[in-house]
């Protein structure tokens, strides 16, 4: 603090970090995107409020070894689990593959080996923290397309650590025999595996009696210290502060302090992170776009490249439909922020030098801008790719359209669950569902299912869309719900469309769409609350069922009034005990 331009930078560089936060919150943009926004604006490239980012860059670096703690402390290993084959399958291939064609390219215009390979790793990663924000905004983390998102971006969060691994070893094996790299290899897994054991047996104890004092700040102290201990060892024998804090992390996930450890260092991860993001976005250069085609390359090719890999991949490979391999491709053509710490590194070392490192960062800030309104804009690119074209395999042949029976679309547990009650009842139902898992694992047991896109006609057509008695639409893709809706009203008008949402803002639009009636989830868990609450006070159950009832079927009105209206008074007499009623 000797500097008084050190305190006064970092204080600029915080406030305006927080600035952009809320501003972009209030806009439901990721925040990421914020902090790269406004430290380019406030670097020497721009305003110039802060003309040495390195000054900060130490401080903001300890932002990176608090996240890698944190990944190894809430690896979701239930999700890897659920998610493995997924994740391993289109995240591997898209990674390797990415890493391949970018590596090839790099050579073909000049770049050394080691350059090549960084940089086709930095374009291998995705944001996690965009992409799931927009996807949790939109209500597609479920959606076949969501899931398979998830689960790649699960497989490139878990490629930083082999990533930063090799950064040392591409920088000293530059001029290196192969023999040397074989040996410096061998020593880094050793070293990690040293570091993995020691942090088993030796973090544990400590947390256990530190825990037993009860004081907090003690607890939170020691947080810090295994956090900043496990980086600092890492370093000293030869791998990097990143992976350190990542092993530590790793080997007390298990551990039952993992979620008061995670509590610990969440705020301060939050602030060196934002700071982090922030001086990444001071290395802005305008300078680059004196000469755009560097920059627009580099945009073009990401967006294109990742887009279309994995597209690709899931329809060629994973032999899924095309719609949701073009909405899963355009969710995932950005650069990640776990790129910049990848870039970081890079530099650090010598293997990427100031131009390409310029031409990273500001085609990376244009991508991950870009996203919001890529993800926005791919049901429309999806409906172009495939209009015109059946999906291949949609429905077995049949000599004559089935009639009189019901037709779900979506069979996830709200479409099985429907499908085991009219089985019971002895009511014929098709169904259909575009994860061709789930149809396999419905097929093996007889269930009458095909797999396809339900809003593809000829698909409708042939499981009998026009003569059916009932379209249930259970599907957890608010627009792929809307878009059903519609096509079926419009192919068959006189059918009772029942539709499911989540929220109350869907439950219109899917009236408007054409739905005879929808059942929003928002509004049935409320009624759910409402019955508890009368039924902790004694309140009779068929005065209760009355009043639901009621609400159901006055379309949720009592529902959707403001916060501040009274209870008419006729639905308050409701709730009294009619006679002859029991509790």
């Amino acid at each position: 603090m000797d500097d008084p331009r050190f305190a006064r930078e970092l204080l600029i560089l915080i406030a305006v970090a927080t600035a952009g936060a809320a501003l972009f919150e209030r806009l439901r943009l990721p925040s990421v995107v914020s902090f790269l926004l406004m430290g380019a604006l406030i670097g020497p490239g721009g305003l110039g409020l802060v003309a040495d980012p390195d000054r900060v860059r130490h401080l903001a670096e300890l932002g990176v070894v608090f996240l890698l703690f944190e990944v190894g402390l809430e690896l979701p290993l239930e999700r890897v689990r659920l998610l493995w084959r997924r994740a391993l399958a289109a995240g591997g291939l898209q990674v390797l593959t990415t890493v391949g064609v970018v590596t090839a390219l790099g050579l073909a215009v000049g770049w050394r080996l080691p350059a090549a390979l960084v940089m086709g790793g930095l374009v291998a990663m995705s944001s996690t923290a965009v992409v799931m924000r927009l996807l949790a905004e939109r209500d597609e983390i479920d959606a076949p397309h969501g899931q398979m998102a998830v689960g790649i971006l699960l497989f490139q969060d878990l490629c930083i650590v082999p990533f930063l691994l090799l950064v040392p070893l591409l920088a000293a094996a530059s001029g290196a025999p192969t023999s040397g790299l074989a040996i410096e290899i061998g020593r880094s897994l050793a070293a990690l595996v040293a570091l993995a054991v020691v942090a088993r047996f030796a973090l544990p104890p400590l947390l256990d009696r530190m825990a037993r004092l009860r004081s907090r700040e003690l607890f939170t102290m020691l947080a810090v210290l295994v956090v900043m201990g496990s980086a600092v060892v890492a370093e000293k024998i030869g791998l990097t502060l990143a992976v350190g804090a990542f092993v530590g992390g790793l080997v007390l996930s298990a551990s039952p302090w993992a979620h008061q450890l995670f509590a610990e260092v969440l705020p301060l991860r939050g602030l060196l992170l934002g700071i982090f993001f922030t001086a990444v976005g001071m290395l802005f250069d305008p300078s680059v776009l004196a000469s755009p085609l560097p920059v627009l390359a580099y945009v073009v090719g990401v967006v294109g490249l990742k887009a279309g890999l994995v597209a690709l991949i899931i329809t060629w490979l994973l032999r899924q439909g095309a719609r949701h391999a073009v909405l899963t491709g355009m969710a995932l053509a950005q650069t990640g922020e776990f790129s910049f710490v990848l870039a970081a590194a890079a530099v650090s070392a010598g293997i990427l030098d100031a131009q390409l490192q310029a031409v990273f960062v500001t085609g990376s800030i244009a991508t991950l801008a870009a996203t919001p309104f890529l993800i926005a804009v791919a049901p429309r690119v999806a409906r172009w790719v495939t209009g015109g074209r059946d999906e291949p395999s949609i429905a077995p042949p049949r000599e004559e359209a089935p009639s009189g029976h019901a037709v779900l679309v979506g069979f996830g547990f709200a479409g099985t669950t429907v499908a085991r009650v009219l089985r019971a009842r002895g009511i014929p139902y098709q169904a259909i569902e575009a994860n061709a898992d789930t149809v396999g694992f419905a097929r093996a047991r007889g269930e009458p299912i095909v797999w396809g896109d339900a809003t593809r006609r000829a698909l409708l057509e042939r499981v009998g869309i026009r003569r059916a008695r009932l379209v249930v639409v259970a599907i957890s893709e608010p627009l792929a719900t809307r878009e059903v809706t519609s096509v079926v009203r419009e192919m068959a008008p006189e059918v009772p469309i029942l539709a499911r949402t989540r929220f109350v803002r869907d439950a219109d639009r899917l009236a408007q769409t054409g739905a005879t009636s929808v059942v929003a989830e928002e509004f049935e868990s409320t009624l759910a609350l409402v019955a508890g609450a009368l039924g902790g006070f004694d309140v009779p159950r068929p005065a209760i069922a009355r009043f639901t009832g009621v609400l159901r079927d006055e379309g949720y009105e009592l529902l959707r009034a403001p916060p501040g209206a009274i209870l008419d008074p006729w639905l308050a007499e409701l709730l009294d005990s009619a006679p002859g009623d029991g509790s």
